[in-house]
């Protein structure tokens, strides 16, 4: 009766139909009949076939409501498909659910919020039943367009608003897990769903005034919070979303994300991008955060022509990432990520350099702008490869070590660098610059066993190359990488400033036994520190911190590495920096040659109290006692202030002032110390390093061994011969004579060797060597010859009684006799 019709053809009519219309009352103000309802439940369960024609009925009577703006009937009809939903889990509910899907997509199509958000509640509750068979045929693609369309509802009544969009994300939310339980179907994660999909989430999440930084797991507010903001609900369900995610549909998921914050420029500030990305980051399984990475790099080279301050962003983002994944996997992006960096680097200088080249003539507050935005772009990127690095494990952080100082850049040669060819001095500068801080991030906190391990020949050579540069900076960020490096017990900080230290013991310095691994690595490379800190003490630009990066050198190298071998070098280095002041060949200013003397006192003091040899303390300390009354100067203390009244000149006579060799040798010697070395000036190692500073380095000249030139043939021998005459030997007593020829014979071998051909310089040492090799036989057969019968004894007398008779060994060469 309540469909108009009579009574006569309503008992005609099929039973299901009238079951179905028993339940709508006169009155839809009253509501379902529960009766009735329970009648056509009954019916729906003892006969499922009849599933589909209920359900067809029931979405011809709603559209015939809808249209007709019934909406009582409507929601009648809703709730009834509802309880017929959760009461029927049989086979033949799958053309039911067609037909329920297809009212849904009535009451979504309709204009009015209340049907809007009825159907949406209809869908929610049908995506909760777990189905016992999975459906190949049904798709989603209207609901998936419906529900993202509602997400961006501008209704003008706020409260409305409001309500729509979270129907939209809470449909969202439905239609993403009835999909993904789907394990058979995947259509959920097609590009053309994920595009409207993900971007919709965006949207309501960014639509909150106050964008919070969410760094940790999916937080688990209210029912109430999440009914009444957008914001809140739109967040869980991009999380369950990316939960869900799995290998091969990762990248679909994610994409997205970077449309959006293009379109609606988010990265610069980029706020609301870090905060997404870190949703995502702890969202996603550990195993996939690689793919997040190579996504946000490949990104990253799609925008490297965008603003400065996108680039930034988009860096930060990355950096974010990065500091969560390092937790975690990070699969094999890890090279890719330093290459990439680093190539961003390289565009960065090249774009602030052009910058530049482009407003010489005129410096413009634009270009300023554009200057100080690519720092910016640069720190983040040296920042991002830093702390990427820093939290690797072990064995990769040393790859990655390698792996920057493979692409610093040197003037004047040609490597796998970073191309500076087109940069100019100063742009290859600037790349050494922020590789080196970067590098030096990287090795911060880095422990190794043995120092083999952190300074391998193939990284120590080029580490140490740019400590040759006239470049303060650079010898300063060496400096600081390589006491990363060496200190393994975390004594840098105690060391810190070079000073005069009373007590070293009240720095309860930490350090262990020295192993053979490390013993092995000084005999190997030793001479190649001392020649660098030699060198770097040298420098004209050198500043304070230069000098007390140095003595903090070589405080870490007696503290890590020194036995009492390397404590004999480390000393006969200190007394030949302290010629280096004195004889000042190199023409330094008073500034550095004070600074050189202060750097010695400094290091010998330390070292004094280190192996504690009180003879040794003594020298150093009474040394030091005089400086501080006669020449404060050449104390750190004084020299290294603001205002330090410098001397004009330095007396080579005031012997009180200086460290003797003979002194230290006396002291060390009798506490068991080898100190014959002591007397061998300490000459640096010879090397090609030189032409990286793009400078001469007469040290270096000088320290070949000059005895070649005495050993290379008749010729030579007759040219470096002086007739001993009376004024050869007036001008060998005569002290100024004697330096003249001194610096003309230096002068000789530097010429000799700059001028002379490859091969006659290598035939002179070959000479030299097979006559060293022809004396050492001559003795070796000496020593393995039986004594002589007592008849062949040989008697030297002289007028002292004390001299005794002593038997000669017969010998083939009367020139080398043995006494």
């Amino acid at each position: 009766l309540s469909a108009g019709v009579c009574c006569c053809c309503a008992a005609l009519r099929p039973r299901y139909k009238r079951l179905v219309d028993n339940i709508f009352p006169e009155d839809p103000k009253d509501g379902l009949v529960k009766a009735d309802m329970e009648k056509l439940t009954f019916y729906a369960v003892s006969a499922p076939e009849k599933l589909d024609r209920i359900g067809a009925y029931l979405a011809e009577r709603l559209s015939r409501d809808v249209v007709r703006h019934r909406y009582g009937y409507v929601l009648i009809a809703m709730e009834a498909l509802d309880q017929l939903l959760m009461a029927c889990h049989s086979q033949s509910i799958k053309p039911f659910v067609e037909s329920f899907l297809h009212m849904v997509a009535k009451l979504l199509e309709s204009g009015e919020p209340k049907l809007q958000v009825l159907g949406t509640n209809s869908f929610v509750k049908f995506a909760n039943i777990e189905e016992d068979t999975p459906s190949y045929h049904r798709r989603y693609d209207f609901f998936v367009s419906r529900f993202s369309a509602m997400c961006h509802s501008c209704d003008p009544d706020p409260e409305i608003q409001n309500g729509i969009r979270i129907a939209g994300i809470r449909g969202i939310q439905g239609v993403v897990r009835k999909a993904v339980n789907d394990e058979l179907r995947a259509t959920i994660w097609e590009p053309q769903h994920m595009d409207k999909i993900v971007p919709s989430l965006l949207f309501n999440m960014h639509k909150i005034e106050d964008v919070d930084s969410r760094i940790g797991p999916p937080s688990s507010p209210s029912a109430g919070v999440k009914e009444e903001n957008p914001s809140v609900l739109a967040e869980n369900c991009f999380r369950e979303l990316l939960g869900r995610a799995t290998y091969g549909n990762m990248n679909n998921a994610v994409r997205p994300v970077f449309a959006h914050l293009d379109h609606h420029r988010l990265w610069d500030p980029n706020e609301f991008a870090v905060s997404c990305f870190k949703i995502i980051m702890y969202s996603i399984q550990a195993q996939y955060s690689h793919h997040v990475i190579q996504e946000i790099l490949g990104h990253l080279d799609v925008r490297k022509r965008d603003s400065p301050r996108v680039r930034a962003g988009i860096i930060q983002v990355l950096l974010e990432a990065v500091a969560i994944a390092a937790k975690g996997s990070i699969g094999p992006t890890v090279l890719e990520v330093f290459n990439t960096l680093l190539k961003h680097l390289r565009v960065s200088v090249d774009f602030e350099l052009s910058d530049r080249r482009s407003s010489a003539g005129s410096a413009t507050l634009s270009t300023s702008s554009k200057e100080s935005d690519e720092r910016i772009v640069q720190n983040a990127i040296i920042q991002t490869i830093g702390f990427f690095g820093s939290n690797l494990p072990d064995y990769q952080r040393s790859e990655i070590m390698m792996f920057i100082m493979s692409k610093v850049p040197v003037l004047g040669t040609t490597s796998k660098s970073l191309d500076p060819s087109n940069l100019g001095d100063l742009g290859t500068r600037r790349i050494q610059i922020m590789l080196l801080r970067s590098l030096l991030m990287v090795t911060s906190g880095y422990k190794a066993t043995t120092i083999s391990n952190a300074l391998p020949a193939p990284f120590l050579d080029p580490l140490l190359s740019p400590s040759l540069m006239e470049d303060s900076e650079l010898r300063q960020l060496v400096l600081e990488i390589l006491h990363n490096l060496i200190d393994r017990h975390d004594n840098r900080a105690k060391l810190r400033g070079i000073r005069i230290i009373p007590d070293v013991s009240d720095l309860k310095i930490k350090r262990d036994k020295i192993s053979r691994q490390d013993v092995s690595f000084m005999k190997k490379h030793g001479q190649l520190l001392y020649r660098h800190i030699y060198l770097g003490c040298k420098e004209e630009d050198n500043v304070q911190k230069n000098f007390e990066l140095l003595f903090t050198s070589l405080a870490l190298t007696t503290i890590e590495l020194a036995n009492e071998e390397v404590v004999i070098d480390l000393i006969r280095l200190a007394i030949a920096l302290q010629d280096v002041a004195i004889i000042n060949e190199d023409n330094l200013p008073m500034f550095n040659r004070c600074g050189v003397m202060a750097l010695v006192a400094a290091y010998l003091n330390f070292l004094s109290q280190m192996i504690a040899v009180p003879a040794f303390c003594q020298h150093v300390s009474k040394v030091i006692e005089t400086r501080s009354v006669e020449a404060a100067y050449f104390l750190p203390e004084t020299v290294f202030k603001d205002k330090c009244d410098l001397p004009k000149s330095l007396e080579k006579d005031e012997k009180d002032l200086f460290f003797l060799t003979n002194k230290i040798a006396e002291s060390l010697g009798g506490s068991g110390y080898n100190v014959e070395r002591l007397s061998v000036p300490y000459v640096p190692q010879v090397t090609d390093e030189d032409r990286l500073s793009r400078r001469k380095s007469i040290v270096d000249t000088v320290s070949l061994q000059v005895d070649i030139l005495s050993s290379n043939g008749t010729e030579d021998k007759v040219d470096n011969t002086e007739e001993i005459t009376f004024e050869a030997l007036k001008k060998a007593i005569d002290n100024n004579g004697l330096e003249e020829q001194e610096k003309e014979k230096r002068r000789l071998v530097i010429e000799k060797f700059q001028k002379a051909p490859f091969e006659e310089i290598a035939a002179q040492c070959e000479t030299k060597a097979n006559l060293l090799h022809d004396r050492l036989a001559q003795i070796l057969e000496l020593t393995i010859r039986p004594p002589p019968s007592p008849s062949g004894t040989m008697t030297i007398t002289s007028g002292h009684a004390h001299y005794h008779s002593v038997p000669v060994y017969e010998m083939k060469f009367p020139d080398l006799c043995v006494y």
